[in-house]
């Protein structure tokens, strides 16, 4: 379906949740068919693991380029997107796989799943905020998630891709240059530590924790920013109910909820968009 088609919804609706796995919806990695996760749930970059333990992905075939734009185009059918940008997602894909062999990146490398879990779901929420001229920060972008399909799509919104793992920010930084975009740009430092020295309009967040935690994790920086936007599965809304309260207390506010829907049957996603308290009045 297209972003357009995506349900856009009352930020109070409440309906029934899929069970969701032991540990909460973001419990564990990338959910994959054999992460022995829920395989919609929403998708993890290695956020809390050590890109040096034992490599999954070792000896895993890299898809070729040819491959990777047919996921592409497969994956982004009906979306109104340029031919050269999906290009480019498959050229960012082959070097994200490419660096999985080495260090523990990503636990989906099927060239569909990538295309959908990563790019597509990455790519929505261009179209969801209005971005040209702001800046934004993906924080705990692990492989570069939501952060680099974000920059490829928009040469006007800067971009700083924030983990506090110097070896994934090394391998961004890789990418970026590989790729060469501008606008794009990696650090390495804990979230707290940098949005207490530097304000962005949008703060996105893929997966990296609860809703309650990452509103606990920036409430001593909540003014420096804008929006916080949230990258969730199906169990959305009850991470938001469980979360409101304090939500609240900390002055986050939310506005939107967008869902949509991932081609093939791979999962159902959200977006929550928090106003953050640095928005407030603006």
């Amino acid at each position: 379906m297209t972003a357009s088609e995506a349900r856009m919804q009352p930020a109070d609706e409440d309906r029934e949740e899929p069970r969701e796995p032991a540990g909460g919806a973001d419990a564990g990695s990338d959910a994959g068919p054999d992460s022995g996760a829920d395989p919609k749930a929403a998708p993890r970059s290695r956020k809390d693991e050590d890109p040096d333990s034992v490599l999954e992905h070792a000896h895993t075939p890299v898809p070729s380029l040819d491959e990777l734009r047919a996921a592409m185009a497969w994956a982004f059918e009906g979306e109104e997107i340029a031919a050269h940008l999906l290009d480019r997602f498959a050229e960012h894909a082959r070097v994200v796989l490419d660096g999985n062999r080495r260090m523990n990146l990503t636990a989906i490398v099927e060239p569909r799943e990538v295309a959908a879990k990563h790019y597509l779901d990455s790519w929505r929420t261009t179209r969801l905020l209005p971005l040209v001229g702001r800046a934004l920060l993906d924080m705990g972008t692990g492989a570069g998630f939501p952060g680099m399909p974000v920059a490829l799509s928009e040469p006007q919104v800067r971009v700083v891709l924030l983990d506090s793992t110097r070896k994934r920010i090394d391998f961004v930084n890789e990418c970026i240059a590989a790729l060469k975009v501008p606008n794009a740009s990696a650090v390495a430092e804990r979230a707290e530590d940098h949005l207490a020295r530097n304000k962005y309009d949008i703060v996105l967040v893929r997966a990296v924790s609860s809703v309650r935690e990452n509103v606990r994790l920036l409430r001593k920086v909540r003014h420096s920013h804008k929006d916080l936007v949230m990258l969730k599965g199906p169990s959305w809304s009850r991470e938001a109910r469980a979360a409101e309260r304090e939500a609240e207390r900390l002055g986050f506010r939310l506005d939107t909820v967008w869902e949509h829907k991932l081609p093939g049957e791979l999962g159902d996603r959200a977006f929550l968009v928090y106003r953050a308290p640095g928005g407030h009045g603006n």
